[in-house]
């Protein structure tokens, strides 16, 4: 069985794209947001109750997150433990920092954490998206991941750049982060009684990075796949650190 879930909501074409995909390799279920929760990163609903709605054979909606969802899918939903977790198709791109802000990456870190190998597949655009190529490619991916495996701790982050007639790029790269930066991140406004408001958000940088990132892999062109791992810990500053001798108490 594979679990597919998106944060872009249950009825994002994406999503659809992605879920007949993963019917090529496997009995698919669809546990996903029932409204956008774009940007809601790894969060969880801890101060009221959840409920999931089977909106159709195989669909279930739910009124959180997707780090709800994939957790309420695992330990309740489901009947079985999925084989894989499938994240997406995101209306847009996931690259460099983008990762740590990102709903669609946090249900396939989810997964990860649960021990399930993962993916998040994001499509780079901005007005118009075809979502068939991006879909082509993460059945290929699902289908070796199903095969191989991933390492502990791991999930691939994909992000497939939108070509004018949606064919498949050519090329695929195996990517490290990069670093994606935005302008004029707060924007601020005043409403008609004369009190400031603000906008998160900004104008998107463009997608440069050293060579490597995915952002070059995407701004070339290609196709970036980016291994990302869950452990956080700088072990270089660890090993200085624990050789220090701190004064306490």
């Amino acid at each position: 069985m594979i679990l597919v879930s998106n944060d872009d909501g249950i009825h994002s074409e994406g999503l659809r794209a992605l879920r007949d995909a993963m019917a090529s390799l496997d009995e698919v279920v669809v546990v996903a947001p029932d409204r956008e929760r774009s940007a809601v990163s790894h969060s969880l609903t801890l101060h009221r109750p959840l409920r999931a709605e089977e909106i159709r054979p195989g669909w279930y909606a739910v009124d959180g997150t997707p780090t709800d969802c994939v957790l309420l899918a695992v330990h309740r939903v489901l009947g079985e433990r999925p084989r894989l977790v499938v994240s997406g198709i995101n209306r847009g791109a996931n690259l460099g920092d983008d990762v740590h802000y990102s709903g669609t990456v946090s249900a396939a870190k989810e997964g990860t954490l649960l021990d399930i190998p993962s993916i998040a597949v994001s499509l780079v655009g901005r007005r118009t998206f075809r979502f068939d190529a991006a879909a082509r490619f993460a059945e290929r991916l699902a289908a070796f991941t199903l095969d191989a495996g991933l390492p502990p701790n791991t999930l691939l982050n994909v992000n497939v750049p939108q070509t004018e007639d949606g064919a498949v790029p050519r090329r695929f790269q195996i990517t490290r982060l990069g670093r994606r930066r935005y302008g004029d991140v707060i924007v601020e406004k005043t409403d008609p009684r004369g009190r400031a408001y603000y906008w998160l958000g900004g104008a998107e940088s463009e997608l440069r990075g050293e060579p490597g990132t995915d952002l070059a892999a995407v701004a070339g062109g290609s196709i970036s796949v980016t291994p990302i791992h869950l452990d956080l810990t700088n072990y270089e500053c660890w090993e200085r650190l624990s050789s220090m001798e701190l004064p306490w108490p």
